[in-house]
């Protein structure tokens, strides 16, 4: 694609104005990031596949913590209310040879809206999320409802970094069937992915 191609928004930005609304309603200025970087915080695709492709490393999952509890609040962007049975999960993406860890994702799911093969393999398998929509053919839609800039404070063992480095993150809402399942929140640190 040339330079020319691009299609250049009303305001003379490259990006989708509710993304680029999005990352400086956070206070990070595109431009401040990688190329990957923006992508990372800003694209509707699969995560785990755009790692792997960067990288040239297959991912694994390692779950840090995998619960189905009722939510103790409201949940508006996921439509819930307080009480409804849900899936709290954490884990970080992995390298399968460094066993290095690129990513951090916490996730709301609601096990009700989703298939309960899907249910299950999410539950019992260490295969990521992505994989599992492409796996069962999900239709999905990703609205991103934030991004932004933070300390790493307790992440930062898992990724080798200090406790005020900043890390970077974005927080999405999962549809399917126009209906929201997932509420997902990945972060990496900002020192990460910047060639």
């Amino acid at each position: 694609m040339q330079a020319q191609d691009l299609e250049i928004s009303s305001n003379g930005n490259l990006m989708r104005a509710d993304l680029d609304q999005s990352l400086k309603r956070s206070h990070i200025e595109p431009s401040s990031l990688s190329t990957f970087q923006r992508v990372l915080l800003t694209t509707d695709g699969t995560v785990t596949e755009m790692l792997e492709a960067y990288l040239l490393e297959n991912m694994k999952i390692v779950k840090l913590a995998e619960d189905l509890v009722s939510s103790h609040n409201d949940i508006p962007a996921l439509k819930l209310q307080k009480g409804t049975s849900i899936i709290e999960r954490k884990i970080l993406l992995q390298g399968k040879i460094s066993h290095k860890n690129f990513l951090y994702a916490e996730s709301v799911i609601v096990p009700e809206r989703l298939e309960e093969r899907f249910q299950d393999d999410l539950l019992k398998s260490k295969t990521p999320i992505g994989k599992l929509w492409l796996q069962y053919k999900v239709e999905t839609f990703k609205e991103i409802i934030d991004s932004g800039k933070e300390p790493t404070g307790q992440l930062a063992d898992y990724f080798l970094v200090e406790k005020d480095d900043k890390i970077l993150f974005r927080t999405y809402i999962v549809f399917t069937n126009r209906q929201p399942v997932m509420m997902i929140t990945e972060k990496f640190p900002e020192t990460y992915f910047r060639i």
